[in-house]
């Protein structure tokens, strides 16, 4: 015998059903702390206890001292945006602007995907199509093998053995583009590229596309043919906590993200370690700058394997860990020796930084 059910009740009982399914997935759910932005303007940041997220205090001054000890000057550590710690040593202070080296590579590539995403340029053009030919020695043919990319992944195939000048009698042909992975301030002609494009200085575009909008003091100062960014620790750490959360300051998206997620990816097959000027974790072998030599393992085994990082010479840091929520930033003096990028000083920093987080 079948028992019919009136339609009104079915669906009273449906309702409390749901009612009741809903509450126990509220009850489930933990609360994700937001992600913090500091001020534009002003000196204000918040700041949280190394207690409040459960790091063993105990392990924090061994880490002031070690530092102290390699010649840093700054040394920030952000948690969901704010800060845990901000320590300074050897003379310098809050508003004490130091230079970023190399790790201010990572501006250009920055910049590079906003100026991709006003249709100023695209990476994946040659660059003679905004510099024009003659910007190398190489011949026309080999010189228009060259893209965007090639200057953001480091794979121009220009002679890296040649010194710090970017003239065109310093980029000579050595292979062809895509062919050779090696650290080369040819790099910096996507300034030049982005410059054109947008018809204003580089150090304008710059400062208002990126800097100004997240609150960053610094400036681009010449050096050789270069420019070298200088700012204070904090400004670092902001352009950190950008990239952090995926290039978006609050509710303005600055990076687009999809760029972001390109960048900080391995960029081609020879430097799997190596996005667009970013250094990439977690991969299982990797290259270092004026070597052809393939290295076995982690960049930094210590570190997080989803680590990215901006490496600069003589130790300038940042690092970006986004399962931890963390971005960390040393500047300062070289460590132990100078180098151009990775050294050491990186695993046996992360060593500490464990110590004090796990």
């Amino acid at each position: 015998m079948k028992v019919l059910i009136p339609s009104f009740y079915l669906v009273i009982f449906l309702l409390f059903s749901n009612c009741s399914t809903n509450e126990t997935v509220i009850e489930d759910v933990t609360e994700i702390e937001s992600v913090y932005f500091p001020p534009i303007d002003g000196t204000n940041w918040e700041t949280k206890s190394i207690n409040s997220i459960n790091w063993n205090e105990s392990q924090l001054q061994p880490l002031l001292d070690y530092l102290e000890e390699k010649n840093t000057k700054g040394f920030i550590v952000l948690h969901n945006g704010k800060i845990v710690i901000e320590n300074y040593f050897n003379n310098h202070d809050v508003e004490s602007n130091w230079y970023w080296a190399s790790a201010g590579k990572t501006l250009t590539t920055a910049i590079s995907g906003i100026a991709q995403d006003e249709n100023l340029i695209n990476i994946n053009n040659k660059v003679s199509d905004y510099l024009g030919t003659g910007w190398t020695s190489a011949s026309i043919a080999k010189e228009q093998l060259i893209t965007c990319e090639n200057l953001l992944s480091m794979t121009t195939g220009l002679d890296d053995s040649l010194g710090d000048s970017v003239l065109p009698e310093n980029l000579q042909y050595l292979e062809d583009a895509g062919q050779r992975w090696s650290y080369h301030n040819v790099f910096v002609k996507m300034q030049d590229v982005i410059a054109i494009a947008s018809n204003q200085s580089w150090s304008n575009y710059f400062n208002t596309k990126l800097r100004d909008k997240i609150g960053m003091s610094g400036v681009w100062i010449p050096f050789s043919d270069l420019s070298v960014y200088w700012s204070n620790t904090r400004s670092m750490a902001r352009f950190g906590l950008l990239m952090s959360v995926n290039g978006k300051w609050e509710t303005s998206q600055i990076i687009p993200e999809n760029f972001i997620n390109e960048a900080t990816s391995t960029s081609q097959d020879i430097n799997k370690a190596y996005g667009y000027l970013w250094w990439l974790n977690g991969k299982n072998s990797y290259h270092l700058p004026q070597s052809q030599f393939e290295f076995n393992g982690e960049l930094i085994p210590n570190a997080p394997s989803d680590m990215f990082a901006a490496l600069g010479k003589n130790d300038q840091k940042i690092y970006v860990v986004p399962s931890k929520d963390l971005v960390i930033v040393r500047m300062g003096e070289a460590a132990d020796n100078s180098n151009f990028a990775l050294s050491i000083f990186d695993n046996d920093l992360w060593e500490k930084i464990n110590l004090l987080i796990d």
